[in-house]
This record gives structure tokens, C-alpha cells and sequence, in this order.
């Protein structure tokens, strides 16, 4: 589970609830002609705009922003090196048991690919293609919450001008405008709320989580080549420690002195 945005979207709502408490009633926040405007409109319109698997799909998407994955790259990193060090003593078949083993399927196929002898070049642009793919997947994913946040909040205005012109309807009742006002303000509420506390914070966190995705496939395939290239494992942990931000360098460092 991703503690972050799940602390993270948890302060958000009790912050508001609680803005909302102290400054007087909160049922005067609850309207249900407007939650069905702004978020049966907001669904409906966004369904429009994507593709029926897309909508299916919503609550994996949301999954992969409170359920991503925690990829160990330092161990990631002594993997590859060890698959180098076997390599370079038994050869790149020794490797295909090993393989076969892995959890990874990116990094099982990988292996394999080398394995069979497939040509350097090969490898790469098959791996790579399988990483740009990976990438609009995921960019698709983000669209979808993209066009939540940009449809709510005009779905909130559309809410208001509905209730707006029901307000202008009572003018003869006096007593009629300033609770038809509120009913009309709040549309505009759920349409930012929808957007700013939920849509865009999650877009967000899809990108981050894609971008940690693609990096470490990208060191799966700078690993992957240099095994092949029969690099020596010192030089392949050099190269890869590359990818690795300066602490996490400095970990793996240490790991190896106290081994």
C-alpha cells in the first residue's frame, strides 16, 4: 500500500471536514441534485471522452495510485550483477534456470531473449518498444483522471447555473434566494473538491509511479546488455549504480563492505 497517498488524501478530507464543522452546519455542504449533476455529469462526460475499456478499468487505475508497487532497485541491482557474474563464469545459458525463476516478467523475458542468442540490437528494440507501450499505457491511465479534473469543476459551474436560474424562478419568495444561492454555490464545491482533492493529486501520483516504473526498466535493459556484451560484473554494477539517486548509491556501497 502507498502510505503517502493514503495519509496524504486522509488529511485532506478531515481538513475540510473540519473547516466545514467550525465555520456551522455541515449538512448545509449537502445537496443530492447536485451531487448527481456534478458527479453523474462528470462520469458520464469523461465515459465520452475515453474508451468503454478505460471505465472499466477505473478502479485498477486507482489501485496503481494506492496500491503501487515499492520496486527494490538496489536489489534489482545485485540481482543483475550476480546474473553477470554467472555469465561470465558458466555462460549466458547457465542463466535460463534463473530466469525462469524470476518474478519480473519484463526481466524474465529479457533473459530468455538473451539466452537464445537473439541478436544485441534485437534486444533492445524489442525491449524498448515494450517500455514506450508500458509508457502510453500509463499516460492513458493519467488521461482519464485528467479529464475528471478538468470536467468537474465545469460540471460545477453548469450545476450552478441550473440553480441559479431555479433561484431567479423564485424571485416573487424573498426567503427562497439565500438558501437557493447556497444550493447553486455548492455544485461549484463538489466540482473543485472532485478535481483538486482527488483527480489531480492522483494524476500526479500515476506520473511519479510510471516514472519509477520506466526508470528501473530502463536499468533492467542497461543490465541486460551489458551481461550479453560480457561485461565484467564490476563495470555492469558501476553502470547501473548510475540510475541509483546518491543515498541509495551510498547504501548499496555499504551493503557490499559488510558482505
Amino acid at each position: 500500500m502507498d502510505l503517502a497517498s493514503i495519509v496524504g488524501l486522509s488529511l485532506s478530507v478531515i481538513v475540510v471536514v473540519w473547516g466545514m464543522m467550525l465555520g456551522g452546519d455541515v449538512m448545509a455542504f449537502w445537496d443530492v441534485p447536485s451531487v448527481l449533476i456534478v458527479l453523474g455529469g462528470t462520469l458520464g462526460a469523461t465515459m465520452v471522452a475515453n474508451p468503454l475499456e478505460r471505465s472499466k478499468n477505473l478502479i485498477q487505475i486507482l489501485k496503481h495510485v494506492f496500491a503501487s508497487e515499492q520496486i527494490d532497485m538496489i536489489g534489482l541491482i545485485q540481482t543483475l550483477v550476480s546474473f553477470a557474474e554467472k555469465a561470465r563464469r558458466e555462460g549466458l545459458l547457465a542463466l535460463e534456470e534463473d530466469a525462469g525463476q524470476l518474478d519480473d516478467e519484463f526481466m524474465r523475458k529479457s533473459i530468455q531473449l538473451v539466452v537464445d542468442g537473439t541478436d544485441p540490437e534485437l534486444v533492445k528494440s524489442i525491449l524498448d518498444t515494450e517500455i514506450g507501450l508500458l509508457e502510453e499505457r500509463h499516460s492513458s491511465n493519467k488521461g482519464y483522471l485528467d479529464s475528471i479534473a478538468e470536467l468537474g469543476p465545469a460540471y460545477g459551474m453548469l450545476g450552478t447555473l441550473i440553480g441559479l436560474i431555479q433561484m431567479l424562478g423564485n424571485l416573487s419568495d424573498p426567503d427562497a434566494l439565500g438558501p437557493g444561492m447556497a444550493v447553486a454555490l455548492v455544485t461549484t464545491f463538489y466540482g473543485s473538491l472532485m478535481a483538486n482533492m482527488f483527480a489531480i493529486p492522483m494524476g500526479k501520483k500515476l506520473v511519479q509511479n510510471s516514472s519509477r516504473e520506466i526508470l528501473c526498466r530502463e536499468l533492467m535493459v542497461e543490465g541486460i546488455l551489458s551481461i550479453q556484451a560480457g561485461e565484467n560484473p564490476r563495470i555492469v554494477e558501476e553502470k547501473l549504480k548510475v540510475f541509483l539517486p546518491p543515498k541509495m548509491r551510498k547504501t548499496l556501497d555499504e551493503g557490499k563492505e559488510e558482505r
